[in-house]
């Protein structure tokens, strides 16, 4: 799942969503200097990313994924589902898709905790530029793997990644991803629920 899922799935407070967007941000000994919300945030994070990658519904969807892109599946298949969450939101949430962004964006921008610089301008980014509610549309999904391609390119001088062609991955096979999103989620909304209570 991608950033929308994450901060759906997080427990209701603002540095738990934070720890949910800065597992896929800050690494390593950076973490640990994070509050202890900020760290049960990216503890979500991380069981998230566990239960999703192991399920077999999931797998299914990577399947589709064409040879060319294969090696990237999982990623496609973490964007591809956030449109879905975006465009059947009202299945899952019993707030708006614009209500819930504006909420995330304001309670950002509003924190006044430590966090590192370079995480802080990526928050003003996604608010600015709508990234959340953006999933909507393919364009937004367009623009989600352009994004994804830049960060890949930048960390590999010797490639440049072109995901955004990708996005016929999504349309060719459009109604079977959104038929395992329909299966899948519920299961990790309720497997999240779990360990939040626990």
């Amino acid at each position: 799942m991608n950033w929308l899922a994450h901060l759906f799935l997080s427990e209701p407070n603002v540095e738990s969503r934070l720890g949910n967007l800065l597992a896929d941000i800050v690494k390593g000994s950076v973490r640990q200097e994070l509050n202890s919300n900020i760290q049960r945030g990216i503890e979500c994070h991380l069981i998230i990313d566990k239960f999703t990658d192991s399920h077999i519904v999931v797998k299914r969807s990577k399947e589709l994924i064409n040879s060319n892109y294969r090696r990237f599946a999982g990623v496609l298949i973490d964007v591809f589902y956030d449109h879905f969450l975006a465009k059947n939101w009202s299945d899952y949430a019993n707030v708006s898709l614009d209500e819930f962004t504006v909420e995330i964006y304001k309670s950002f921008q509003a924190y006044q905790g430590q966090i590192p610089v370079a995480v802080s301008e990526i928050i003003t980014r996604v608010a600015d530029e709508d990234w959340l509610g953006a999933y909507r549309n393919l364009t937004g999904v367009e623009n989600t793997l352009e994004r994804i391609s830049k960060r890949l390119s930048m960390r590999s001088s010797h490639r440049l990644f072109l995901l955004t062609e990708a996005i016929g991955e999504l349309t060719t096979h459009y109604d079977e991803f959104e038929h395992d999103f329909q299966e899948f989620f519920p299961e990790l909304c309720s497997h999240v629920q779990n360990w939040c209570t626990t």
